[in-house]
């Protein structure tokens, strides 16, 4: 699935080089009667009873405004952030902030069980990425010791 997606942006870059080589000259565009109207996505949402794909993009928007506003967010700053636009926090598993040697955490990861399925998403040096996995063998989303979400 990877390298379909990595197929695609590869290959409109090909066909806008490929257009620009025409030795034909280029036609005017046809004419319209009506002038299309600039098409807008629909802003984010969190839908109640929705799959993982449903809510990935306000899953997303969520942990990307929370990176913005600390850009060492804490793991409560996850889990609150995203409780507070409708998860449940007892379908959620959080990293911890700091290692066992005390230092503070390379990555934060945060997933949102819904269903069969988990969404996952990574803070860390290299900014924020996210996905749908299945969850493992144990039925949690995140492999190891998480913390307890109590607050």
């Amino acid at each position: 699935m990877r390298s379909s997606r990595l197929f695609a942006p590869v290959a409109l870059v090909a066909a806008l080089a490929l257009a620009g080589c025409s030795s034909e000259e280029a036609q005017p565009p046809a004419e319209t009667t009506a002038a299309a109207a600039p098409t807008q996505a629909a802003p984010a949402a969190f839908v109640p009873g929705g799959t993982a794909s449903d809510n990935k993009p306000i899953f997303d928007e969520t942990n990307l405004q929370t990176i913005a506003t600390n850009g060492s967010a804490s793991s409560v700053e996850f889990v609150d952030a995203l409780a507070g636009i409708g998860f449940d926090k007892a379908a959620m598993e959080v990293t911890f902030d700091r290692t066992n040697v005390d230092l503070e955490a390379d990555y934060i990861i945060v997933s949102v069980k819904i269903g069969e399925e988990c969404l996952v998403g990574q803070r860390g040096p290299r900014g924020y990425t996210s996905d749908i996995v299945a969850p493992v063998s144990t039925g949690k989303c995140l492999i190891g010791l998480t913390q307890p979400i109590t607050w």
